[in-house]
């Protein structure tokens, strides 16, 4: 996979990258390369394919250099999901800010997530990766229940698009239905596994046909 416009540093024979992460580093910005460092090679490998040796060798410094900010892999690996969590919620503002009806910009952010975890997937890998036992504990990379959160995002999108709710169903209920089914065809599609051939629907086709079931299902019409 060619994603960054030159060889991967880590294939084949590679050594450690000499080129601008290196001079990043010298200039103070050893924290922005090995985030970038570590989403590549999440997207590149998976979660659990690189170590912190890899990604010092291809900011070309030593590992110990990365204790300066990162008390261990893991500290890392959830950086890169915190810058994810944002990413995607910017993406989702745009999609919520753009025009049409309430009940298009609200199918418009799940096409927005569907985007962003494929041309994304070091972040969104991160993002949903299970908690190690470093960071078990540790408050989730954003808090979906606020308000300019992703989650917060669609759950004033949806009570825009209907401004009389949805009955005794809670709106955050539908929400929460609603992201399951992006995330859900976001995995499938990752791994290849939805059905593919002329006259067959797409990803985007399958969220807009789940978003109006599960509306439907609320009694909506």
């Amino acid at each position: 996979m060619k994603r960054w416009g030159r060889p991967e540093p880590w294939g084949p024979g590679a050594g450690a990258d000499p080129g601008c992460d290196r001079r990043g580093y010298h200039h103070g910005n050893l924290k922005e390369a090995l985030v970038d460092a570590a989403r590549r090679f999440i997207a590149e490998r998976g979660i659990g394919g690189f170590t912190l040796a890899d990604a010092a060798k291809l900011v070309g410094v030593t590992p110990a250099a990365l204790y300066r900010h990162f008390r261990g892999r893991e500290a890392l690996v959830q950086e890169v999901a915190f810058r994810g969590f944002d990413q995607l919620a910017e993406r989702l503002a745009r999609a919520l800010s753009g025009s049409g009806t309430p009940l298009e910009r609200f199918t418009r952010m799940g096409e927005a997530y569907l985007d962003f975890a494929e041309k994304e997937p070091g972040y969104y890998a991160a993002m949903f990766a299970a908690p190690s036992e470093e960071t078990a504990g540790a408050a989730p990379p954003a808090p979906w229940g606020q308000p300019r959160s992703p989650f917060g995002m669609l759950v004033e999108s949806l009570g825009k698009a209907f401004p009389d709710g949805f009955g005794a169903v809670d709106p955050r209920f539908v929400a929460l239905e609603v992201w399951a089914l992006a995330h859900g065809l976001a995995t499938l599609d990752a791994a290849r596994m939805l059905p593919r051939g002329p006259g067959l629907p797409g990803k985007h086709e399958l969220l807009r046909a789940g978003v109006l079931a599960v509306i439907h299902g609320t009694g909506r019409k």
